[in-house]
């Protein structure tokens, strides 16, 4: 995990000094830097408007008692997408807008909700709900009944 940490550090940052360069030289500095400076106030501009959307599905679905999981996943999507689109770069950008297109994040959420389900156990439990713990223990079911030895102990002495 850590070694994909660095080479996103590393990486990142080379790739985008790499684009800057050979846009920069194809297009022009001042345009080059017009892009990056109109792509943070376009994405911004999505950024409050898809999010407003998504705040108003989220209180939706919590006052008809369901869990907004696809909101809570959107509205993550968004801050990151909002930094992405904030961070100056082409390959930042282009990530950033890509996390705004809403079927590129249900695709992205469903494959997120899918590895979650298959690694190990999930469990919500909504304020107002009964938490219940289940177990599934496929072991032998024993049937035994309590004895109080101490009382046989003491008639054993007299």
């Amino acid at each position: 995990m850590s070694i994909w940490i660095l080479a996103i550090f590393i990486g990142v940052p080379l790739m985008e000094i790499m684009l800057f360069i050979k846009i920069g030289a194809y297009i022009g500095l001042w345009y080059t830097l017009a892009i990056v400076v109109i792509t943070a106030i376009i994405g911004t501009a999505l950024i409050r408007r898809q999010g407003l959307q998504t705040l108003n599905r989220a209180q939706h679905e919590m006052q008809s008692q369901r869990l907004p999981v696809q909101e809570l996943f959107e509205g993550i999507c968004l801050i990151i997408s909002g930094v992405l689109l904030l961070t100056p770069g082409f390959l930042t950008d282009l990530f950033g807008f890509m996390l705004l297109v809403p079927p590129l994040r249900r695709v992205l959420g469903h494959y997120l909700w899918k590895t979650i389900q298959n690694s190990g156990t999930t469990r919500f439990v909504m304020p107002g709900q009964a938490n219940h713990y289940s177990r599934n223990d496929d072991g032998p079911i024993i049937d035994a009944e309590a004895k109080n030895i101490s009382e046989e102990d003491e008639k054993g002495k007299e």
